[in-house]
């Protein structure tokens, strides 16, 4: 079993899933089960595969995990676009947790391809 503790992915991706919920709280009420519940549900899911991911025995179980978290953070990217342009967010407060996003996927795909090398 691998610690995902140790993973600098773990650490960016529940920073981004703590930053999207503060943003999202100022979202319009009418949001609640719409751009709120999912942009949560995908900031989420990008901490939670990693873990679960860790906690499987086989290594390509751990990469299809992996991809899963990536392709979480690539859906919340574009939901902070999506709320940025309807005025849900303000560009400072985007900006902010956009450039959590896009670290969280660079090194994200950093270790893919480090694991698939391995392979």
């Amino acid at each position: 079993m691998r610690d995902y503790r140790k993973l600098r992915a773990f650490e960016l991706a529940d920073q981004l899933a703590i930053a999207v919920y503060k943003c999202t709280s100022s979202f319009p009420k009418e949001e609640m089960f719409g751009l709120t519940s999912q942009l949560r549900r995908a900031a989420v899911s990008a901490p939670s595969n990693i873990v679960e991911g860790s906690a499987k025995s086989s290594q390509a179980d751990y990469v299809r995990f992996l991809e899963i978290s990536y392709g979480s953070v690539c859906e919340v990217e574009y939901q902070l676009s999506l709320a940025l342009r309807l005025s849900y967010l303000d560009e400072d407060a985007a900006t902010q947790v956009v450039a959590i996003a896009n670290e969280t996927g660079r090194v994200l795909n950093g270790l893919l391809r480090s694991l698939k090398s391995d392979s």
